[in-house]
């Protein structure tokens, strides 16, 4: 279960440190930085996918994405005695992203190029530096793995700090190149862990959305960004996942009603009995609400439980009386993944906050920057260039 998560300079998040649990409620204002902080742990997770460049280049490049604020404020601009202004600065531009679970810890630090104006590729940020390090915030002691510049160096079985890697290219993260089972196998174990975590904001319902129509279905114990596997996933989940948990958040969301899946030459379509009617429905006639309810079941009751599943406005379509069982539906995932839950809807925050483990954050904005009231920061670090 992660812990902590840090993230510096992006966005609206100019210094966040925040404490999580096993589930984490997050909720806010619009424009209060709700989506930048789903965007900077989705980003986070790009690392390991060897992504995070390219993600940065889709959300408008290293400087689209940068605090745009000063880098501090005095004591005169929080009172409003003095007008926000920028400063000399004192440190490097940079944008830091950060988290830390029960067995390790892992940051990194991309900052801006240092051949600009050289290279067509002068937009792209770099990697400056990342640490990768044992117990709850980092030090000199626990690091594991740390790469500064193109020199990697993991903690070999003598305790002594050895390159395993000494050209990496700016662009290439150590979770990607340094990774194995011999020189970094505590890079190995966490890269796949990251890459094991689940992101639902994308699940289409409208009228062609891919869940509305057969397809071929294989095994599929994961459902995908988009939805367009459901059948697929439901079935998996009713042959070797718990169907009866499948059942009980059906009916609790839809009394008397239940769902099967058919096979006609390999495509999987989804059936829907509902109460009174006196067939089933196929996923094509299905409301958006209903279809969106049965694609964040199959999602939660994945038979391969994610270390961490986030969601990101999940109410989205469906109406108020399918908050609650949706908050019981996450309380029941959370039994065995972690969650983090992004949402304004009343009944379902009330319906989450209500459970035990729901760590509840209720995001601001102060002078552009997003923060949080009434939490103690937990200790954090970040490596130094």
């Amino acid at each position: 279960m992660i812990l902590t998560l840090a993230v510096s300079g992006y966005r609206s998040l100019r210094d966040l440190v925040l404490p999580l649990d096993r589930i984490t409620l997050v909720t806010g204002a619009n424009g209060s930085g709700k989506s930048s902080l789903y965007r900077s742990i989705r980003l986070l997770a790009e690392v390991a996918q060897g992504r995070a460049i390219a993600s940065l280049a889709a959300e408008g490049g290293l400087q689209s994405t940068l605090w745009a604020g000063p880098e501090a404020f005095s004591r005169g601009m929080k009172q409003g005695e003095v007008p926000v202004q920028g400063t000399v600065r004192k440190s490097v531009v940079s944008l830091k992203l950060g988290f830390a679970d029960e067995d390790y810890g892992y940051a990194i630090d991309l900052g801006l190029p240092s051949d600009a104006g050289r290279s067509f590729f002068a937009m792209d940020p770099e990697i400056k530096t990342e640490a990768l390090w044992a117990g709850e915030a980092l030090s000199r002691a626990n690091e594991i793995a740390g790469r500064n510049g193109p020199a990697v160096r993991v903690l070999d079985g003598k305790g002594q700090r050895v390159p395993v890697v000494q050209n990496l290219a700016r662009f290439d993260s150590m979770m990607t190149h340094a990774a194995n089972p011999k020189d970094g196998l505590e890079l190995l174990v966490l890269r796949e862990r990251m890459r094991a975590w689940r992101f639902y904001d994308h699940l289409r319902t409208d009228r062609d959305a891919p869940a509305r129509v057969p397809r071929i279905g294989t095994r599929t114990p994961v459902l995908s960004g988009d939805g367009g596997d459901l059948a697929a996933a439901l079935q998996t989940i009713l042959e070797i996942g718990d169907e009866h948990a499948l059942a009980e958040a059906v009916e609790d969301a839809f009394p008397g009603a239940s769902v099967e899946i058919t096979v006609n030459d390999g495509y999987f379509e989804l059936l829907m009995k509902q109460k009174g009617l006196l067939r089933p429905l196929k996923s094509a006639e299905l409301s958006d609400g209903t279809l969106r309810f049965l694609l964040l079941a199959a999602a939660l009751l994945s038979p391969r439980p994610a270390p961490l599943i986030v969601l990101n406005e999940p109410e989205t379509s469906l109406h108020p009386e399918l908050l609650e069982p949706l908050g019981r539906l996450i309380g029941a995932a959370a039994e065995k993944t972690q969650v983090i839950v992004v949402s304004h809807a009343e009944s379902l925050v009330a319906a989450l906050s209500a459970l035990p483990g729901c760590a509840h954050y209720n995001l601001r904005k102060q002078l552009g920057e997003t923060v949080v009231d009434g939490i103690e920061p937990p200790r954090w670090n970040w490596p130094k260039r």
